[in-house]
C-alpha cells in the first residue's frame, strides 16, 4: 500500500518582476509516494527548481494547496516552515551554501545542535564518514574541493535522518567524475535512511536512475512516467 508523502494539488506559482507579474507554473497535480525517487526534467524555464522549491515550502504556492506529511505548507508561517524542513527535509543545492567559518564537522553538526540532538559530533561524523570525508572533519570549505564541499553538503542533509530529499541540481557545478560519484553518495544515503527523493536534473542519464520522471515544459506537468512503465 502507497502512502503520500508530498501532494500537490492545482498548485501554482507567480512571481512580480520588473516586467510585471510572471506565471511560472501552472495547475500542477502531484503525488511522491513514501520511499519513491522523482526525476524531475525539462529545459531551462520549465519551472523543475521552482516545483522543488514549492515541495520544500521555499516558495508559497499562488494558488492551489501543497502538502507534505500531512502538512499542508501553504498553511505555515516562515518559522513553522523552517522547523518542519529541520526536522523532515534535507535540502541539496547546486551551490554547496556551506558556512565558510566553520569546519566541515561543524558545519554538519551545527544544524543538529539547533535541533536539540546532544548526539550532534558523533552523528556529523558519521555521515562524513559515509560520503568519504572522515579524514576531512577539521578543513574549512576553502581548503576543499568542489566535489568534497558538496560531499559536506550531502552529509549535512542526510544527518538529520529526513523523510524528505531534495536535491537541485546536486551536480551542477561538478565534473563528470565528481557528479557521478556525488550522485550514487545521493542514492546510497537514500537507500540507508529510507527517505523520499526528488531529484531536480538536466542528466537523461541521472533521471533515468529513478523510480519515476516528471517532464516539465512551460510550467506544467509534460509528461509522468514511472520506470516499471518504461521498461
Amino acid at each position: 500500500m502507497t502512502t503520500p508523502v508530498l501532494t500537490l494539488k492545482d498548485a501554482a506559482l507567480s512571481l512580480d518582476s520588473n516586467a510585471g507579474r510572471v506565471d511560472i507554473l501552472h495547475d500542477i497535480s502531484l503525488t511522491v509516494n513514501k520511499g519513491e525517487t522523482l526525476g524531475l526534467v525539462g529545459p531551462s524555464g520549465s519551472g523543475k527548481s521552482s516545483l522543488l522549491m514549492l515541495m520544500g515550502g521555499l516558495e508559497q504556492v499562488t494558488g492551489g494547496s501543497v502538502s507534505a506529511l500531512g502538512h499542508d505548507l501553504s498553511g505555515m508561517d516562515e518559522d513553522a516552515l523552517a522547523r518542519f524542513r529541520r526536522d523532515a527535509m534535507g535540502v541539496v543545492f547546486q551551490n554547496f551554501h556551506l558556512i565558510p567559518t566553520m569546519t566541515a564537522l561543524e558545519n554538519v553538526a551545527t544544524p543538529l545542535e539547533l535541533a536539540g540532538h546532544k548526539d550532534a559530533f558523533k552523528r556529523a561524523a558519521a555521515e562524513l564518514q559515509a560520503v568519504g570525508l572522515s579524514h576531512r572533519h577539521d578543513h574549512y570549505p576553502a581548503q576543499l574541493s568542489g566535489g568534497e564541499q558538496q560531499r559536506v553538503a550531502l552529509a549535512r542533509a542526510a544527518a538529520p535522518r529526513p523523510q524528505i530529499l531534495l536535491a537541485d541540481e546536486p551536480t551542477g557545478n561538478l565534473d563528470e567524475t565528481n557528479g557521478a560519484a556525488i550522485i550514487d553518495l545521493l542514492f546510497r544515503l537514500r537507500d540507508r535512511h529510507g527517505a523520499t527523493l526528488v531529484l531536480v536534473t538536466h542528466s537523461h542519464r541521472l533521471a533515468q536512475k529513478c523510480d519515476r520522471v516528471v517532464r516539465l515544459r512551460d510550467g506544467r506537468i509534460a509528461e509522468d512516467t514511472r520506470r516499471e512503465a518504461a521498461e
